[in-house]
């Protein structure tokens, strides 16, 4: 099949990284990860063009000002893009491209890459308790800055309807096959009684980002 781009967005600490690198992993030669840039500061471990591009902020807004990102938004005070030289790259060479981004990033890539050429894909965390506990184990912020970060969910799950599917990140493997699976049919639209189960438990999983929200603040 022609390959696609894969837009794949969670809540901050949903593991949409984590997935689209399993992904590689599992099919590298149907799959190839587009680094993003960005303007934070790199975290322990992270290594340039593996994690991120980091730039300085005057060097990533040049960049944006000559058209160089498909998409950018700023998230948490931070900008973040994807560079067009990455995503036309894994196109040529026959791979399907995973973008790990944020909802308002996604809204500018699908504008360039309707459905058929995309998928997106948006993953959800098995619960607002474990979305807390996954920020929690990064040890790289503050309670206030989590709860912002909730906040942040809790706003992305309002908008979880432009995306073409919804996937529960509780297994790993699980999650990884049913995102293959979007990718490779050749007609991606939801099933109707999938997207009414997953909107009720959209519902549920904001009620109770809320009450965190108020328990760390």
């Amino acid at each position: 099949m022609k390959p696609v781009v894969v837009v794949l967005a969670a809540p901050s600490g949903g593991g949409k990284t984590t997935i689209a690198r399993a992904l590689v992993a599992r099919w590298p030669d149907k799959y190839g990860f587009s680094v993003s840039a960005t303007t934070r500061a790199p975290r322990p471990g992270e290594r340039e063009g593996d994690a991120y591009f980091f730039l300085p902020r005057g060097e990533f807004e040049r960049r944006r000002e000559a058209g160089e990102f498909l998409e950018w938004a700023e998230y948490a005070g931070e900008l973040y893009g994807t560079l067009r030289r990455e995503v036309d790259r894994l196109l040529a060479g026959g791979r399907h491209v995973l973008l790990d981004i944020e909802v308002q990033g996604a809204r500018q890539v699908r504008r360039q890459y309707p459905r058929p050429a995309s998928r997106a894909v948006f993953i959800l965390p098995p619960s607002a308790a474990e979305l807390l506990r996954r920020l929690e184990r990064r040890r790289t912020e503050a309670a206030s800055e989590r709860a912002k970060r909730l906040e942040t969910a809790i706003r992305e799950l309002g908008q979880v309807e432009t995306f073409d599917h919804v996937v529960v990140n509780d297994d790993l493997d699980t999650a990884v096959a049913t995102v293959h699976e979007i990718v490779e049919a050749p007609d991606s639209a939801p099933a109707p009684t999938r997207a009414a189960a997953n909107r009720e438990r959209i519902k549920a999983l904001i009620v109770d980002l809320k009450k965190l929200t108020k328990e760390i603040s």
